[in-house]
């Protein structure tokens, strides 16, 4: 006897499938640049790594409780007045590189949970 452990995906779930050359393949789309991505769409962001540059994380309807963010392609410290801002609108923060982010933001995202990422794009 076997099994399929294949996880079911719903249809509209954004799953980051690649990354580098300077964009990503999220469910199948190409985008260049820089995204944000949430369970249910991906949308262009700048890549600033601040308070105003996340403001469309802050002011959903339905605000992710995790935010992960990809900085690029080493790691870098985040800003810990960033993190405090965003814990004070609920938000909690992982600071991770790109790499890193791609894959933990799919691995909460198949578990069904309230997360979002912000991912700067790599060479």
């Amino acid at each position: 006897m076997s099994l399929d452990i294949t996880p079911q995906v719903p249809a509209s779930r954004q799953i980051v499938r690649a990354y580098g050359d300077g964009g990503f393949n999220i469910s199948g789309v190409q985008h260049e640049g820089s995204v944000f991505v949430f369970l249910e769409e991906t949308r262009a962001w700048s890549g600033e790594i601040t308070l105003d540059a996340l403001e469309p994380v802050i002011h959903l309807i339905n605000k992710p409780e995790i935010l992960i963010i990809g900085c690029g392609s080493t790691f870098e410290l985040p800003d810990e007045a960033l993190r405090a801002a965003l814990k004070a609108h609920g938000i909690a923060l992982e600071w991770m590189d790109t790499a890193a982010a791609c894959r933990t933001y799919n691995v909460l995202a198949l578990e069904e949970r309230s997360v979002a990422a912000a991912l700067v794009a790599v060479v």
